[in-house]
C-alpha cells in the first residue's frame, strides 16, 4: 500500500477521534457539565479499528499496543449504554476477534516477527520505550474510566480520565516529534486543548 494511503487512513482515524472529542466538548459546554453521548463510543471504536490498522501498516508497535488495550474498553462502554447488543451478531464476533486475527495474519505471512516489533530500524529503542510508555499512560485513562464506570454501573468520564489524557497525550506528542509522524502530531496537539478545557468544566461542575 502506498504511503499516502496509509497516512490517509491514519488521518481519518485521528479525525474520528477528534470528532468524538469535539462532540463531547460541545455538549459539555452547553450543559456546563461533562456529557458522554453514545456516539462518542461509536466513533471511538471505529477510530481505534482504523488506527490499529495504521499502526500495523507502519510496523509501529506503540500505536498497535495502545489501540489493542483501549479497543475492548470502547466495546464495554457500548455495552454499558445498551448499544453493543444492537450490532449484528456476526459483526460483533468480527470486532472482538479483529486485533488477534490481524496479528496472527502478520506472523503467518512473515510480514514481521516478535523481535522486529521492538527493533524497527526507523525507531530507536529509547523512542519506542517513550512512545509505548505514553500510549500506556494514555490507555490507563480508559482503564481508570472503565473501573470507575463498572463501580457506578454507568458510562462516564471522571476527572482522573482527563488528567491521564493530558499526561499521556503530552508524552505521545514528544514521541510524534521525534518520529516525524504528522498523524499523531495533529491528533494529540488538538487533543491537549480539549483535555484542558474538560478539566476546567469538570472543576466548575464540582464547585457548583
Amino acid at each position: 500500500m502506498s504511503s499516502w494511503l496509509i497516512y490517509a487512513l491514519g488521518f481519518l482515524a485521528q479525525l474520528l477521534f477528534s470528532g468524538r472529542m469535539i462532540l463531547q466538548w460541545l455538549l459539555s459546554e452547553k450543559s456546563k457539565k461533562i456529557i458522554t453521548p453514545v456516539l462518542f463510543w461509536h466513533l471511538s471504536l471505529l477510530a481505534s479499528f482504523l488506527l490499529f490498522v495504521y499502526g500495523y501498516l507502519r510496523d509501529d508497535f506503540a500505536i498497535m499496543l495502545g489501540q489493542t488495550l483501549t479497543y475492548f474498553i470502547y466495546i464495554r462502554n457500548l455495552q454499558f449504554q445498551g448499544e453493543w447488543a444492537r450490532f449484528p451478531r456476526v459483526f460483533r464476533i468480527f470486532l472482538f476477534a479483529f486485533p488477534v486475527l490481524i496479528v496472527i495474519y502478520g506472523f503467518n505471512n512473515n510480514q514481521y516477527d516478535a523481535a522486529s516489533l521492538f527493533r524497527n530500524e526507523n525507531i530507536p529503542f529509547w523512542l519506542l520505550i517513550l512512545g509505548s510508555f505514553g500510549q500506556l499512560i494514555f490507555t490507563l485513562r480508559f482503564v481508570y474510566q472503565w473501573i470507575y464506570s463498572e463501580r457506578k454501573k454507568i458510562s462516564s468520564l471522571p476527572m482522573g480520565f482527563w488528567f491521564l489524557s493530558l499526561l499521556g497525550s503530552g508524552l505521545i506528542l514528544i514521541y510524534a516529534v521525534f518520529r516525524k509522524d504528522p498523524v499523531l502530531l495533529a491528533g494529540h496537539g488538538f487533543g491537549l486543548i480539549m483535555y484542558i478545557r474538560n478539566i476546567y468544566i469538570q472543576k466548575n461542575e464540582i464547585k457548583g
